[in-house]
């Protein structure tokens, strides 16, 4: 859990961090939650009664009219009324968000996508987030997140996904589906570098990993890693053909581990995937504000919330 206090400017005068594990149960875990907010509160020496706004990237599905987190398999939550819990804790109005949403967004606001009309952010990790800013706005169902870009059907009688549904852009292109097929090439013998420094687990092989494994000279990898890229390509050419984003805006460690390597292969997949009409109708940028980007975007989205200038349905 990352809580940062910004200022009206947006320039950070405090920030805390708490493992997102501990304390078993939701009831704890909210009490948690509250903590990691007072402890950057009390460290930029700021009141309760100061503060204009609370803004919370929330890792699942949301009930966004409630505030309530439907459920979070990484924390063990289910229908977590977080905003009434922090609402009741700090007095003041909480917009509660989904945190590719809010990285989005903050994207949108300050980053990589700045000023443009129409945004969509796609982030690769365990699964693979994606979020939409159009006018302003994010664009969002009227009780729930939306843009499940990691769940486009992309190949039929593929793998089943996490989610149940068959051949997801995740099960092909997440870095837990590379981290599985470049440890299946360390095992045939293919990729010398990766059997030695990930011991054979699947859980050591990370983002730097699998760019410091390129480096050694491991191609089965190098072909792994490319080969989900071009996947994400297809989603990013199927966005642009809903949506016709001025701005396509790539982040998570993938990215930033390999930036050459991976946009160089999203965007080739995407220009050649998507209508003639819509080739040169888009610019792909790497994320540029890492960790920070989900902070800044929730507090942002907080800020339109209180001063009632969003008008995707969020209680002013």
């Amino acid at each position: 859990m990352l809580a940062v206090v910004f200022d009206e400017s947006f320039e950070i005068t405090a920030k805390k961090k708490r493992k997102s594990r501990g304390e078993k149960g939701r009831s704890a875990g909210l009490k948690r939650l509250g903590d990691v907010i007072q402890d950057a509160l009390d460290d930029a020496g700021i009141d309760r009664s100061q503060v204009a706004g609370v803004g919370l990237g929330a890792p699942g599905p949301l009930d966004l009219k409630k505030g309530v987190l439907l459920n979070a398999p990484n924390l063990g939550w289910t229908n977590a009324p977080v905003r009434k819990v922090l609402e009741s804790r700090f007095g003041c109005p909480v917009a509660v968000i989904n945190d590719v949403d809010a990285g989005v967004y903050g994207e949108y606001r300050f980053g990589a996508a700045a000023e443009a009309r129409t945004a969509v952010g796609i982030f690769p990790g365990t699964g693979i987030g994606g979020g939409g800013v159009f006018r302003g706005e994010l664009i969002r169902g009227e009780r729930q997140s939306c843009m499940e870009i990691g769940h486009l059907a992309v190949q039929p009688g593929g793998v089943k996904c996490g989610c149940g549904q068959i051949g997801c852009l995740e099960t092909v292109a997440s870095r837990l589906s590379i981290a599985a097929a470049a440890l299946v090439a360390a095992y045939r013998g293919q990729a010398p570098f990766m059997l030695e420094h990930s011991g054979g687990e699947l859980s050591n092989i990370c983002s730097g990993l699998l760019a410091r494994s390129i480096e050694a000279g491991d191609k089965a990898v190098e072909n792994i890693v490319r080969r989900a890229a071009s996947w994400i390509g297809i989603g990013v050419s199927t966005m642009v053909q809903l949506l016709v984003p001025d701005v396509v805006v790539l982040g998570g460690g993938l990215v930033e581990a390999m930036p050459d390597l991976y946009l160089s292969e999203v965007e080739k997949s995407a220009r050649k995937n998507v209508m003639s009409v819509y080739k040169n109708s888009f610019v792909l940028k790497p994320a540029e504000l890492g960790d920070y980007a989900a902070v800044i975007g929730a507090a942002a989205w907080a800020r339109a919330v209180t001063e009632g200038t969003d008008a995707g349905g969020m209680p002013a």
